[in-house]
């Protein structure tokens, strides 16, 4: 199936159950689907807490619990379905040796060997986009026995990239330069890569790759909706569907490395500012009303010491201290509501992803690129698997 195909059917699938997905349970107390679906909803509520955890990891069983109910949905796992890529072995003398993962978290090595397993060489030089201290970057130096140039806004990362390159002997030059107001790079017949790059990073890379001449693209795209205003601008004007900032957040909202000490301290910040919506409704406010972040320190406090502080910040009658207990008690529950209605939204996550992928893989290939989309590593390794690939004759 070709990419253009494969995107007007996302598109129109996406844009039927847009009901199904868009709707935040962290927002709505009861969003719309509930009574068009009452058995849907009646099974997400019965569900015990340990499937629940399962299938807000898992989209593809959610997908299918939620098809149970709405059966055109099942057609969803067609349109979303990415291949791996076949890995090629890098050379031994790279990862054997101990020239290049001095500094790099165990999974990031992985990450970034996985992806440069499944890419091949081309091009006049290399360009590590956003590329930090230049891992990514070196490992290619290493691998492929060509110049690479990374480029990157962080000045104390360049001067540490550059010595990491200097002790790998490697030819890799740091370009100390912001990603998003450069219009000296890329450069015609580069090879773009990107691991990773969020939002706006990635989407200008391909903006300005195609007008100056990119000779290939290999990008894994990340948190598509950073730089984002109100609404997704798509590349393609052919789409029906319109994505909001929120919706291009949920792709990227679910995580394979969260330790069970993060996931409790996730769970009682979700809680809390549960409670506080819940009491900041009763005094008056009928609909949720979005407010900053909360400072670490406040999760640190008692429920009651938090309490006080997002009411004095937020203009809100005062608690009163004897309501603590109830009121955070009545959060938790509010929680595991929010977590149960939360399996449909997150059943769409990938489709959302794959959507936004296509956009991006869909305009490469209208401007005269062969282009292939497929997966570089398993989602076990990191969700954001997904690795558009860009050719040009």
């Amino acid at each position: 199936m070709n990419l253009v195909e494969r995107q007007r059917q996302l598109d129109q699938a996406l844009l039927a159950f847009r009901p199904l997905w868009h709707p935040q349970p962290f927002r709505e107390l009861r969003p719309g689907w509930c009574d068009a679906w009452p058995a849907l909803h009646d099974e997400l509520m019965a569900l015990p807490e340990a499937s629940v955890i399962h299938l807000n990891d898992d989209g593809a069983q959610a997908l299918a619990l939620v098809a149970r109910h709405v059966p055109d949905v099942a057609g969803l796992a067609a349109w979303m379905e990415i291949p791996r890529r076949v890995s090629q072995a890098l050379p031994a003398h790279v990862t054997h040796g101990e020239r290049w993962v001095w500094e790099i978290p165990g999974r990031k090595r992985q990450q970034i060997e996985a992806f440069a397993g499944v890419i091949t060489p081309g091009g006049d030089t290399v360009l590590d986009w956003c590329g930090g201290k230049g891992h990514l970057g070196r490992l290619l130096a290493l691998a492929w026995d060509r110049p690479v140039e990374s480029l990157e806004i962080n000045p104390i990362l360049c001067v540490h990239g550059r010595q990491l390159a200097q002790r790998a002997g490697v030819a890799h030059r740091f370009i100390e330069a912001d990603a998003l107001a450069t219009t000296a790079w890329p450069r015609a017949g580069q090879h773009a890569v990107a691991l990773h790059a969020c939002g706006d990073l990635h989407r200008q890379l391909i903006r300005r790759g195609v007008e100056a001449g990119v000779s290939r693209f290999d990008i894994a795209p990340c948190c598509y909706y950073r730089g984002v205003g109100e609404t997704y601008a798509a590349f393609s004007d052919a789409l029906a569907l319109t994505l909001s900032r929120d919706d291009a957040r949920l792709a990227v909202t679910e995580t394979v490395t969260a330790a069970p000490r993060e996931a409790r301290q996730r769970d009682r910040e979700m809680a809390w500012k549960l409670g506080f919506d819940a009491w900041r409704r009763e005094a008056g406010t009928t609909a949720y009303c979005n407010f900053k972040p909360v400072p670490e320190a406040w999760m640190r406090d008692s429920f009651a010491g938090f309490m006080a502080r997002m009411c004095v910040r937020e203009g809100v009658e005062m608690m009163p201290e004897a309501a603590a207990a109830h009121r955070e008690q009545a959060g938790w529950q509010r929680r595991d509501q929010v977590m149960r209605l939360s399996v449909v939204r997150h059943a769409f996550r990938r489709a959302l992803e794959v959507w936004l992928v296509l956009d991006l893989a869909v305009h490469l290939e209208s401007r005269g690129y062969r282009v292939d989309v497929g997966q570089f590593c398993e989602r076990a390794l990191t969700p954001r698997n997904l690795l558009i690939s860009a050719r040009r004759d």
